[in-house]
């Protein structure tokens, strides 16, 4: 088995290495067919390791790799920790990254930088595979920072775009403010438990005499481990983006779109989701820390979810809802639900994965259109585009039986009875952000597919030509390389909630993998309440939240396909008060960021370098030490005229100084 876990995570970097390495002198053919390959290997490895351990065939591997040092008692090594966790990870990201790589050799097709393209992707998917599969921090840091890596340069991939190049450095800059907490808890927890792997630190926790501890800061007191918890939680605020580290988010949508939903649904934002579950004995210590994670989660659940529903580009309606799901997930790690959390990744990685893949293809159907405004009607030109998305908006509303309304309907039951402080709060938040999530999802499906077209064509465009409006031919199909896809990931966006619901819902899948205390049985009381699949599949339908999402899709339906002035009437409402403003400017994150954070960096900088680094330093310090014994070495210059009279009488003044100090001072 350990060979088969190497393979699993090696095998994607050597397809990088292969095609990133010799970029310049392989064909695009050979590039994709053996980075592909690689990946449909690794995907397939991963399957069977899913299975043996889903079936208890083969017992959870907590074992190094090798160790790379020793500091006396603190040992770093690499190694793999495979469970139920695990396995269910590796298929989830191998399996979304093939769907991608396949996908991106229609998308990618003629671009200058196919090769490197698929090199990075692959790099990606490595990054990904060791940070979900490692069994200490020191190696979770490292897939945590390769993935940081190799998102800044795929959100830059077009890096002749000014747009794409701000983009990457905002992701990079924002996820190193993540990143410092992150280390600040890693650091917390080495120095309370001595220990890097996994299985020490939480044996030292559990019997740790440190919990009880105190200290003080920012002029409060904390508990120890509540303060390891939150800044180890602030990691994951930046890779999850959640709020206030979200704002790179919408912004990733700058590199190509096979790279929006492979970030967006199995790669980097999923990583602090699964980080905190990996660490869950670590969090379940600190109800502080829980009622944190539950706030923030709820903010950006409901708040960016708004935000979804005044977007026109059709990729950024699909990032705003990640960014809303993501909140989801969130808010059922700090009810302590992390089966809920886990099983609404799994979820929402196959279906977010689906919406942006169709998102790509009707971009590719729209000659490289994003605005929504500028489309309709390709129902019956891209069928099966249409249909994988209308299965892909399904599961992301929460239709009964589709695979997102079993993981977000177990979320929001396990709020319901969840106790910890700020909880009520969150059930609002996620209840009413059901309604928002159907308004602005089948508000793009009735916009895209749907009324008539909004769009002109004009054949006298190039290849490369952009106008507001206007497309260069009739949308149509895209080909199979894409198509194929998109099938593939709508199977699992349809039945996997009904597979695999009562593995996380109501079983134990995920026992050996999590720690829940006994004091926050919110997941305990939704599985005693659904003995079957069946029965809560039904039990949707007499249920607050599907009858929003009806509600809020019947909305979308009248306001953006029957009657269009209804939403001019609603946004002339919102204009006049002002709020639209506000959401225009996605509550001047951004302007907050830029005015007070980025400029004062830059300004405070600027403040250091003229008056500390040039004028004290600089000027003070080396030039002036350095005037200052040319001018002395000016004036004793004078001295040495070269006369031995001169000479003589120095000799004498000298004396009769000497003299004078011996006779006053002795």
């Amino acid at each position: 088995m350990k060979t088969i876990y190497l393979l699993i995570a090696f095998l994607p970097l050597i397809g990088a290495a292969f095609a990133g390495l010799l970029c310049r002198v392989i064909s695009n053919r050979m590039a994709h067919t053996v980075t592909i390959a690689l990946v449909a290997v690794s995907a397939a490895l991963s399957g069977y390791v899913l299975y043996l351990h889903g079936t208890g065939e083969v017992p959870t591997f907590n074992g190094n790799v090798y160790e790379w040092m020793s500091v006396g008692n603190l040992a770093v090594a690499v190694g793999f920790l495979v469970d139920n966790l695990t396995a269910m990870m590796l298929v989830v990201v191998t399996f979304v990254s093939l769907m991608v790589h396949i996908y991106s050799i229609g998308y990618m097709k003629g671009d200058p930088g196919y090769n490197r393209f698929f090199s990075y992707i692959s790099l990606f998917t490595f990054s990904m595979l060791m940070l979900v599969m490692s069994n200490n921090l020191m190696q979770l840091f490292f897939g945590w920072e390769a993935v940081g890596l190799v998102s800044y340069l795929l959100i830059g991939f077009w890096f002749k775009r000014p747009t794409a190049t701000y983009a990457n450095m905002k992701a990079f800059i924002v996820n190193r403010v993540g990143d410092f907490g992150f280390i600040v808890g890693i650091a917390c927890m080495v120095y309370l438990t001595g220990h890097l792997h996994y299985a020490d630190i939480f044996e030292s926790v559990k019997e740790g005499s440190f919990l009880t501890q105190k200290f003080a800061f920012l002029g409060t007191e904390w508990s120890v481990i509540t303060f390891a918890a939150i800044f180890l939680f602030i990691g994951a605020m930046g890779k999850s983006a959640q709020v206030p580290l979200h704002v790179w988010l919408p912004d990733s949508m700058e590199g190509p779109t096979p790279i929006s939903a492979l970030i967006h649904a199995a790669t980097m934002v999923t990583a602090g989701i699964f980080m905190v579950s990996r660490l869950s004995p670590i969090f379940e210590l600190s109800d502080a820390a829980l009622s944190f994670i539950m706030i923030i989660g709820a903010i950006t659940a409901l708040f960016m979810g708004i935000l979804g529903i005044f977007q026109n580009d059709i990729k950024r309606v699909v990032a705003y809802s990640t960014l809303s799901q993501l909140g989801y997930m969130t808010v059922a790690l700090g009810a302590s639900a992390y089966s809920a959390a886990v099983f609404h990744l799994m979820t929402h990685a196959f279906f977010k994965a689906l919406l942006f893949l169709a998102a790509g293809s009707v971009i590719i159907g729209m000659h490289h259109q994003q605005d929504m405004r500028f489309m309709g009607g390709l129902r019956k030109k891209m069928p099966i585009t249409w249909f994988t998305c209308l299965i892909g908006t399904l599961a992301l509303i929460g239709t009964p039986f589709f695979s997102g309304y079993f993981s977000k309907d177990a979320i929001i039951l396990a709020v319901e009875n969840s106790t910890i402080f700020g909880s009520g709060f969150a059930y609002f938040s996620v209840v009413a952000s059901v309604f928002i999530t159907a308004v602005y999802s089948l508000r793009l499906y009735f916009l895209v597919f749907h009324g008539k077209p909004r769009y002109q064509v004009d054949p006298t465009m190039g290849e490369h030509d952009h106008k507001e409006g206007f497309v260069a031919h009739e949308p149509h199909e895209s080909p199979a390389v894409v198509t194929v896809p998109l099938i593939l990931l709508a199977i699992p966006s349809l039945l996997v909630g009904v597979l695999v619901a009562k593995d996380f819902i109501m079983g134990t899948f995920l026992q050996d993998a999590i720690t829940v205390s006994s004091a926050h049985p919110a997941m305990a009381k939704v599985a005693e309440e659904f003995g079957s699949v069946w029965h809560m599949g039904l039990h949707g339908f007499v249920s607050v939240p599907v009858w929003l999402a009806i509600i809020g899709g019947f909305f979308a339906w009248y306001a953006y396909l029957k009657k269009p002035t209804v939403e001019t009437a609603y946004l002339s409402a919102l204009d006049r008060t002002g709020i639209l403003k506000v959401f225009t400017n996605k509550y001047y994150f951004d302007d907050f960021n830029q005015k007070y954070i980025a400029d004062g960096a830059v300004g405070l900088g600027r403040f250091f370098w003229k008056n500390v680094d040039d004028r004290l330093i600089d000027q003070t310090a080396v030039y002036g030490s350095a005037t200052l014994m040319s001018k002395l070495g000016g004036v004793f210059r004078k001295l040495q005229t070269g006369y031995l009279f001169h000479s003589a009488y120095l000799m004498a003044f000298g004396l009769v100084v000497l003299m004078t100090w011996v006779i006053i001072f002795k």
